[in-house]
């Protein structure tokens, strides 16, 4: 009889996790930018598209560019 891959289904549940506080962290940027008042242009809201472009087939982000 196989022995259980317990890596494997801790690999899953981790990025499923990971998947789960990343749309957490989305949803709450959305909240936050459609709140009147949004806190000012700064790091945190820079850091995402930069990490759209690293994360995303190496071109910029739709509403930027030619």
């Amino acid at each position: 009889m196989a022995k259980p891959n317990y890596q494997f289904e801790k690999r899953q549940r981790d990025l499923a996790k990971k998947n789960r506080q990343e749309a957490k962290r989305l949803q709450k940027l959305a909240a936050k930018a459609g709140s009147p008042e949004g806190a000012a242009p700064g790091d945190e809201e820079a850091e995402p598209d930069a990490e759209t472009e690293v994360a995303g087939s190496g071109t910029p982000a739709a509403g930027s560019g030619a």
